[in-house]
């Protein structure tokens, strides 16, 4: 039984891994302030993967992928470690599934506080508005609305609406976890080298606000209705516990 077990994990982290790396290939959305720079999207299954295998198998199922699409696809907007938006992905939708609330929370609002207070260029100082999706994001994690979500996936996935409701509650707080992340490197990578302004910065930060928040509902969107399907279908056939 253990060997089938190893054998279905090795399986299932190279089914997953090959599919980050192949969604990877696909433009989804490009980023404001690079020039032929995208968010891929493998975006939408970096979720997925840590509510699958888990926080920690599913990172290295993600660092597995990411670092095969960095042989097939053209480099993203930071370099070989562009991947790493979807390790957090991974690693937050991994943790609430497993009811590790506390330690996404306590992280998702360090990540927050330094991208707020990043210095020079961070939106407290710059642009506050620019954050309400992401404070909206901190407060759906800390309610009863994340725990009621998970157990709605865990509990009573047979439920459509109820295992709906949980795929997108969780996926939308996991795209926000990674969009944090992902803002974070673009400060450390851009500033002051590639954007030296600070109006530019501003001015990226106006218009940026009403943009991401349309590419993290889409990837909610697209997320739960691929994810919704493939928890049902895994708990079914009895493997979602495969990798926890």
């Amino acid at each position: 039984m253990k060997q089938r077990n190893r054998q279905q994990k090795i399986a299932l982290i190279s089914v997953f891994a090959s599919l980050y790396a192949v969604f990877g290939l696909w433009p989804l959305f490009p980023v404001v302030g690079t020039a032929g720079k995208n968010i891929t999207v493998a975006a939408i299954m970096a979720p997925l993967i840590g509510v699958i295998l888990g926080p920690y198998i599913g990172v290295l199922t993600v660092v597995i992928g990411g670092i095969v699409g960095l042989s097939m696809a053209q480099i993203g907007p930071f370099g070989p470690l562009s991947f790493l938006t979807g390790v957090a992905a991974a690693f937050c939708s991994g943790m609430l599934y497993e009811r590790r609330r506390v330690i996404c929370a306590v992280v998702y609002l360090i990540l927050l506080l330094i991208f707020a207070f990043y210095p020079l260029v961070g939106p407290a100082w710059l642009y506050p508005y620019f954050m309400w999706l992401q404070v909206i994001g901190f407060v759906v994690l800390v309610s009863p609305l994340q725990s009621k979500a998970v157990e709605c996936m865990r509990v009573n996935p047979h439920s459509f609406g109820g295992l709906t409701f949980g795929a997108a509650t969780t996926f939308f707080v996991a795209t926000l976890f990674s969009h944090l992340v992902g803002s974070i490197m673009f400060e450390a990578f851009y500033w002051p080298t590639l954007i030296p302004t600070v109006e530019t910065w501003r001015s990226n930060s106006q218009i940026i606000t009403f943009v991401y928040p349309a590419e993290r509902i889409a990837i909610t969107a697209a997320a739960t209705l691929i994810g919704t399907a493939l928890i049902k279908a895994l708990k079914t056939h009895g493997l979602e516990n495969l990798l926890k």
